[in-house]
């Protein structure tokens, strides 16, 4: 796999188009759109192999249909969801092998966000949906605390230095966000330095990496001691239990 180009769609969405080394082949991760897909395609004489879909909601499938009139091609969708135009249903520990462009991804099963979300990765990415942003994590419209938290535990058994491409742009708000939970937290200073420069020059945040994202997102470090003592903070009682300290956080940073 030679490159992972972003293409920003609607308000703050990421398309991700994953193509090989010598640009001939590509598979699509949740096109929201389908026009800057089919352009892009055309005009760089590109083949695309497969869509691969983390979840239902409308800002990642809106472009699954028009894509297809022009490609035959697999659509792979959450088992458990239901998205117009599947093809290849997965579940945790399936594998989606995108042979022309030397890459095999993984699949677990990551509810909270929706009620059948799923990631997709490999030893170097990991394209997460909305469920784990860069600093953040989705809101739960379909799924439980615990549920989420669950999800977002497995992200921590990656590999750290795998890259993480997350289906928005939030990294700034969420950092400001994290800054609040953790205001002693210097790599979180250091990482908001950085997300303002890129975004001065209307550059993407993402992808961040695992590594980064376990010192900087408050909700990979439920467990650490300056978090648990803000969520106590927060609601003004003591919490100890991770997932009850994801519970706090998530709906603090509802109302951040």
């Amino acid at each position: 796999m030679a490159s992972i180009i972003p293409f920003p769609a609607l308000k703050d969405n990421y398309i991700w188009l994953l193509t090989d080394i010598n640009h001939r082949y590509a598979a699509i991760v949740d096109p929201s759109k389908a026009e800057p897909i089919l352009d892009y395609l055309e005009q760089n004489t590109l083949t695309p192999i497969a869509i691969l879909i983390t979840h239902h909601h409308w800002d990642h499938v809106g472009g699954i249909e028009d894509i297809i009139q022009h490609y035959t091609i697999p659509v792979y969708t959450p088992a458990n969801e239901t998205v117009t135009c599947s093809t290849h249903p997965v579940k945790e520990g399936d594998i989606v092998s995108l042979n022309e462009i030397n890459l095999s991804l993984s699949v677990i099963d990551v509810p909270g966000h929706t009620a059948g979300a799923v990631a997709y990765y490999s030893d170097t990415v990991v394209f997460s949906g909305d469920t784990l942003f860069t600093a953040g994590c989705g809101r739960m419209f379909e799924g439980t605390p615990v549920q989420m938290h669950h999800s977002l535990e497995k992200f921590k058994t990656l590999n750290r230095q795998s890259l993480l491409y997350c289906g928005h742009e939030y990294t700034e708000a969420n950092l400001q966000f994290a800054l609040a939970v953790e205001p002693d937290n210097e790599a979180i200073k250091d990482r908001l330095l950085d997300v303002k420069r890129l975004r001065e020059q209307n550059k993407p945040s993402v992808p961040s990496n695992i590594s980064i994202e376990l010192e900087t997102n408050p909700f990979l470090r439920c467990r650490e001691a300056s978090v648990i003592k803000a969520a106590s903070n927060y609601i003004g009682e003591s919490i100890h239990q991770p997932h009850e300290v994801f519970a706090v956080i998530r709906q603090w940073k509802d109302n951040f």
